[in-house]
C-alpha cells in the first residue's frame, strides 16, 4: 500500500489529472471496461493474482501499458515482451522516461535514474 501511495504521489508530481488504481484483478477489469485511459502501469502481481487479463483487456483497448513489477523481466509472458516494464523500485525519473514514451509511441532512454 505504501508503494502504491509513493506511485500516486509521483504522477500526481507529474501533473496527472485523474489517477484511476486498482488493488485487485477484479477491479482492474471493471475499470478497464468503464473508463478511457490515455496509458496505464500494471503490476504483474495484483494482490496475489497475475494481472495478464488486465494486460489483455488493455490492449484489447488500444491502451499503451507499461508493467510494474518488483520481478525480473523474465517473469513477463513472452507475448508481451513488447511492452516497458518498470522494476520496483523506481524513481520519478524513470516513470516520466516511461510514461513519456508510452504516450509517444517510442521507447525510451535506458531506464538509469
Amino acid at each position: 500500500m505504501l508503494v502504491l501511495m509513493a506511485i500516486e504521489d509521483m504522477l500526481t508530481e507529474l501533473g496527472c489529472t485523474s489517477i484511476s488504481v486498482a488493488g485487485n484483478l477484479d477491479k482492474a477489469l471493471a475499470l478497464i471496461a468503464e473508463e478511457p485511459f490515455d496509458l496505464a502501469t500494471l503490476d504483474v502481481n495484483l494482490n496475489g493474482q497475475i494481472s495478464y487479463p488486465a494486460a489483455h483487456a488493455l490492449s484489447d483497448a488500444g491502451v499503451p501499458f507499461a508493467f510494474s513489477t518488483g520481478y525480473s523481466e523474465q517473469a513477463i509472458l513472452e507475448e508481451y515482451g513488447r511492452h516497458l516494464v518498470l522494476n520496483k523500485p523506481y524513481s520519478i525519473s524513470q516513470l516520466t522516461k516511461v510514461l513519456t514514451a508510452l504516450l509517444d509511441g517510442s521507447q525510451p532512454p535506458a531506464l538509469a535514474a
